[in-house]
C-alpha cells in the first residue's frame, strides 16, 4: 500500500476535489483525524459523499443536502463500508476536513493534518473491513509521513464535532495498530 510522492495511495481509487489548496510552507504532516460521514444520515453505500467532496451534491436530492447547500469540503481519504478505499486529496495538500479546530494549542488543524472519513455515524457500529482498511492505511501514512498524533474530529473541535463518535473502537484500532504512543488523547488510550 505505498504513497508515491505526489501523494497518492497507489491501491486507492482517485476522484479529485476541488475542495483543496497548499499546505503553507514547510508544514509537516505531524496529525491524523478520523472522522465519519454518511449522506444521507445513516444510509450507506451511495454516492452523496462523493459528490459532496466534488461539488455536485444536488441540494434537491434529499431534505437534509439543503443544509449542505453551498459547503466546500473534502478529506483526503474515505473509507467505505466495505473497506474499499477512495482517495479525494493528494497527501501533500490541504484538505478541507477539520475547520475551525485546535490540537495542542496548534489552530487550523487542516494544516498539518491529515483527514479521513469513514463511511458511518455515530450510531451504528463500524465494520471489520473498515478497520483492517484503516489500520493499514494508518501504518502507511505514519511510515511516510511524521506523523505523532492521532485524534477524532470531537477531539480537534469539542463541542463543534462528535465524530468519529461513541461507536468508533479506539481500543480495538490502537490493538490493531500495535502502537499506541499515538494517540495522546487520554480518552482513547487503553
Amino acid at each position: 500500500m505505498p504513497i508515491d510522492t505526489a501523494g497518492l495511495l497507489d491501491t486507492a481509487r482517485f476522484i479529485a476535489s476541488p475542495n483543496c489548496d497548499d499546505r503553507p510552507g514547510d508544514t509537516k504532516i505531524s496529525l491524523l483525524v478520523i472522522h465519519n460521514i454518511s449522506l444521507p444520515p445513516n444510509q450507506f453505500g451511495g454516492n452523496g459523499v462523493i459528490e459532496l467532496f466534488t461539488n455536485q451534491l444536488d441540494p434537491q436530492a434529499h431534505p437534509y443536502y439543503q443544509s449542505l447547500q453551498g459547503s466546500k469540503v473534502s478529506a483526503h481519504f474515505f473509507i467505505r463500508r466495505d473497506g474499499a478505499i477512495i482517495q479525494f486529496v493528494p497527501c501533500i495538500k490541504r484538505a478541507w476536513h477539520a475547520g475551525v479546530s485546535c490540537w495542542q494549542g496548534k489552530e487550523r488543524c487542516n494544516d498539518f493534518s491529515l483527514g479521513i472519513e469513514l463511511e458511518g455515524s455515530d450510531t451504528i457500529p463500524f465494520t471489520e473491513n473498515q478497520y483492517s482498511s484503516l489500520t493499514a492505511l494508518t501504518q502507511c501514512l505514519c511510515n511516510q509521513y511524521p506523523i505523532q498524533n492521532i485524534a477524532g474530529h470531537s477531539d480537534i473541535a469539542p463541542g463543534r464535532k462528535t465524530d468519529p463518535g461513541p461507536c468508533f473502537n479506539w481500543n480495538k484500532y490502537a490493538l490493531e495498530l500495535g502502537d499506541k504512543k499515538v494517540f495522546t488523547a487520554a480518552q482513547h488510550l487503553l
